[in-house]
């Protein structure tokens, strides 16, 4: 069998309590770059070739098992009740694979960083005849860290805990990830064979190594660094992936063509797509969905999530372009201005202090400072339409459902209740008056006023 023809197929272990989180969210939803750790692994066993992916979840982990129907409903889910061991999660998974004979990753649920390139390797050694793969990594510090024993051929001999080694094993630094690839079926007829007889009385997945090799099977080595394997079991692991992912993504935009003026103050997420050439303030966050055309201009302070901003853009300072803001070919948005679920046309522009939720605004329009687009009625949101060429004043109310025309003046102050056709003046509020000399008449008569109050007081 090729290995275009091979299946594949990942079983993603995610039933960990995750105690040392401390809060209420399973573990693995926990997110780095914007996505759910546990998202960061399905996508990993797509991208490796896995057509079939089986999560194995704890029953109370009511949140991840909501997520995994609404946003991954291929995904199958197994339980673990009670959880007793990593060999044992895998085993829970093999009644959503049966009929499956080709080969398997075991991945974990709190390992966001994991490359696809070493998950590919751990399958071409099974393709190329070992009946293991194992991922290792060289740690900094070994500390309790299970070790890699390997032969002279650079196989894998042994997985020997840090309790039960020796001086000279201690030594070694190549230290086991946990991820492994195997022939499912295999993996399976093994797993059967493996006993709880240790300390805490659960099954290891990691006892597979020494039954392949009992059976003179042939286990491979794939190493990857230390960062790449980062599992989260805290908040404080969670900062250093996040990290991790911060400042390679950082790198790689600076190395295609971005701009980042102050790279550290810059966050990005996981599928943040910026141009070259385009040019990123100090203190900007991308969160999820954010694309980026090149020539555009990110100023300082500025919040993007959801949004598309097209070539040339001018954004912020401290402007926040909310999921559905769509952004044409030279648009400005300027400091304090909101859009949400809006689209502006060519060179369009909001400057100051502006609400532009729900709406179309045309090409070379100008919405002035302090306008709001007046969208919920309290239960249904509304859209506003402004045309190419409208001039909005400051100050203005737009109270949707309501369309201003193509070349309109609204003028300042104003609250549109009505549509106003194109090429109009709309005028909405009260009629100034003027009265001579009232200021200095009633500032004599308060005066007055004041003065016999402090005279009683005496």
């Amino acid at each position: 069998m090729t290995q275009a023809q091979t299946q594949r197929a990942a079983v993603i272990l995610a039933a960990g309590k995750g105690t040392r989180m401390k809060s209420a969210l399973p573990k693995v939803m926990h997110a780095v770059g914007g996505r759910p750790m546990m998202d960061w692994s399905i996508a990993l066993a797509r991208e490796t070739g896995c057509a079939r992916i089986v999560a194995v979840v704890h029953p109370s982990q009511y949140g991840l098992i909501a997520h995994l129907a609404a946003a991954h409903p291929d995904v199958a889910i197994a339980f673990q009740d009670p959880p007793q061991g990593t060999g044992h999660a895998v085993r829970c998974a093999e009644a959503a694979l049966e009929g499956f004979e080709g080969e398997l990753a075991v991945l974990y649920g709190d390992s966001p960083l994991v490359p696809a390139p070493v998950i590919a390797d751990l399958f071409a050694g099974v393709a190329g005849g070992a009946a293991l793969g194992v991922l290792g990594f060289e740690a900094a510090d070994p500390g309790l860290y299970g070790r890699l024993i390997t032969n002279a051929a650079g196989d894998l001999d042994a997985i020997v805990e840090a309790r039960e080694a020796s001086p000279d094993q201690l030594k070694v630094r190549i230290c086991n990830s946990g991820v492994m690839a195997g022939r499912a079926k295999d993996m399976f007829r093994l797993l059967q064979k493996i006993t709880n007889s240790n300390a805490k009385g659960e099954y290891y997945l990691t006892d597979l190594v020494g039954l392949v090799r009992a059976e003179g099977g042939r286990c491979a080595l794939v190493t990857a660094s230390e960062d790449d394997l980062i599992g989260c079991d805290s908040k404080a692991d969670l900062a250093e992936a996040e990290a991790i992912f911060q400042a390679r993504r950082r790198a790689a935009l600076m190395e295609a063509g971005v701009t980042l003026v102050a790279p550290e103050t810059v966050f990005v997420s996981f599928d943040t797509e910026i141009a070259a050439d385009v040019v990123v303030e100090p203190n900007v966050v991308f969160g999820p969905g954010v694309t980026v055309a090149a020539g555009a201009r990110i100023k300082a302070f500025s919040h993007l999530e959801g949004a598309v901003v097209g070539e040339g853009c001018e954004i912020g300072p401290f402007a926040r372009l909310r999921p559905g803001t769509v952004l044409a070919a030279g648009v400005r948005i300027g400091n304090f201005v909101e859009t949400k679920n809006t689209a502006m046309g060519e060179g369009a522009k909001a400057n100051h202090l502006a609400y532009l939720g729900d709406g179309m605004i045309g090409a070379g329009a100008n919405i002035g400072a302090g306008t709001i687009f007046c969208n919920y009625d309290g239960f249904l949101k509304h859209q506003t339409n402004v045309g190419a060429g409208a001039f909005v004043g400051s100050n203005s109310a737009l109270v949707a459902p309501v369309s201003i025309g193509d070349g309109a003046y609204v003028g300042a102050g104003s609250v549109i209740t009505k549509d106003v056709p194109g090429d109009a003046l709309a005028v909405a509020r009260a009629q100034q008056m003027t009265r001579e000399g009232w200021a200095k008449s009633f500032r004599t008569k308060k005066a007055a006023e004041k003065a016999a109050k402090g005279k009683k007081g005496d």
